[in-house]
């Protein structure tokens, strides 16, 4: 399992955008499986993306048109395009290579006007 380091979370707007990031030393895009997902305030885990070293890319019904998972190689980094953001996206977010396993520190998103 790669540990990755998300960041990029912060107070967006309804409507607006954020771009979460989830970087490791070394850590290549197209050679993994990347899953993200979330956790809202009194909730448990719930499964958000997930991208293949195929280049697949799946989403929860929730994101689907909003969400958008990509990564650059160059940079060691997997995104989360996070657009028309809603109160409810309101969450921690994680990134890992492990479903099973989600062990980073994740990002904080917080939606409100």
């Amino acid at each position: 399992q790669v540990q990755l380091g998300e960041s990029g979370g912060g107070l967006g707007q309804p409507g607006g955008s954020l771009r979460l990031s989830c970087a490791a030393p070394g850590f290549t895009f197209n050679s993994n499986w990347i899953y993200c997902f979330r956790r809202a305030p009194g909730e448990g885990i719930e499964w958000v993306s997930y991208s293949t070293s195929g280049g697949t890319t799946r989403y929860a019904d929730f994101g689907k048109g909003r969400f958008t998972i990509s990564g650059d190689n160059y940079k060691n980094t997997v995104y989360l395009q996070m657009d028309s953001l809603k109160p409810e996206d309101t969450a921690g977010y994680y990134c890992t290579t492990n479903p099973n396993a989600i062990a980073g520190r994740g990002t904080q998103v917080t939606v409100s006007s």
